[in-house]
């Protein structure tokens, strides 16, 4: 069984740094494709950043792009979210995701939020 579990979530001044990570464990992670989303109170779950397999192809949500670093150590199978700069929209539960064909799992989800 594939787990993801996700730590570092917490609260954060506006403009402030954060990052999240995500221990993979019960599945082949150097071959998966590793993805953050997240869903903000009253809103969808979005995609907020995701990265390849051998890590060297991202891609980020317009929101987040030059401020999020997505990251992965396929030695140590885990998957971080740096957050820079962040903002009052950032808030909400970031969840780690898998994909391995049409496989997908998720962890449980980290909360952030922004506050002053």
């Amino acid at each position: 069984q594939a787990q993801l579990v996700e730590s570092g979530g917490g609260v954060v001044q506006p403009g402030g740094s954060l990052t999240l990570s995500c221990a993979a464990s019960g599945f082949m992670f150097n071959v998966a494709t590793m993805s953050w989303y997240r869903q903000a109170p009253g809103k969808e779950r979005e995609l907020v950043a995701s990265l390849n397999s051998v890590g060297n192809r991202k891609n980020y949500a317009d929101s987040v792009r030059g401020r999020f670093i997505i990251s992965r150590d396929n030695a140590k199978k885990t998957v971080a979210l740096q957050m820079n700069n962040v903002e009052d929209a950032d808030t909400a539960v970031y969840y780690c995701h898998a994909k391995i064909g049409t496989a997908n799992s998720w962890g449980q989800g980290t909360q952030v939020r922004v506050s002053s």
